[in-house]
């Protein structure tokens, strides 16, 4: 997800695969009673899903609490031992090879930059582009029509992605090719249909002259 600042709000950008993790996270929480609107909160604090008895640690799926910047590095933090991803710092190092929120805003300045434009970039990350800012203003669609060149890049499984991209097309295709079949047999239909009325206007008249000759 890219944020950009416009005047007193901001507006985000994001990717296709990233919507579909928001939007599954959302209907599992309305599952549980929390009610979704535009001004709930992206991230919240967790609530009882089982039967244990821990209710004074958690709070309650109808009653959404704001998770603090720190809860969510907790929650990711915690989210990468679990996975396996970040291990025990081996004898001498004093830190991990990246930082846990921050390494997501370095992942997408990495790739972000290798398609779109560095500036848009910056405005994306809500980075000061110095004196720049006072002569480059694109407006909200000219900078998400640079930010959805780099959609592909952004996205953790691709494949999933090219794959999708892949039966939109074909589906797009097969549309196509039905739409030219029917008019192929719209075509035939009206030659059959423009045949049979000069068939029939022949054969009166080879009765009119029929008539004609008696």
């Amino acid at each position: 997800m890219s944020t950009l600042k416009r005047q007193d709000e901001y507006y985000s950008f994001i990717a296709p695969e990233a919507f579909a993790s928001l939007k599954d996270w959302m209907d599992f929480r309305a599952s549980y009673g929390e009610t979704i609107t535009e001004e709930s909160w992206l991230m919240r604090d967790i609530w009882q899903t089982t039967n244990m008895n821990y209710w004074a640690k958690v709070g309650l799926a109808t009653v959404p609490k704001r998770l603090k910047s720190s809860g969510i590095k907790r929650l990711l933090e915690r989210a990468l031992w679990e996975q396996g991803v970040r291990e025990p710092l081996k004898e001498g190092e004093r830190r991990h090879e990246w930082k846990a929120a921050h390494g997501f805003r370095k992942f997408y300045k990495t790739h972000a930059e290798q398609i779109m434009k560095p500036i848009n970039v910056e405005i994306t990350m809500v980075h000061s582009i110095g004196i720049s800012s006072s002569y480059y203003r694109p407006a909200e669609h000219e900078v998400l029509e640079d930010y959805l060149k780099a959609v592909t890049l952004l996205t953790i499984n691709r494949d999933s992605l090219l794959l999708h991209r892949e039966i939109e097309g074909l589906t797009v295709m097969n549309q196509n090719n039905e739409y030219l079949i029917k008019a192929k047999l719209q075509e035939k239909d009206d030659a059959l249909v423009t045949l049979s009325d000069q068939v029939m206007k022949l054969m009166a008249e080879v009765q009119e002259l029929k008539k004609q000759k008696k």
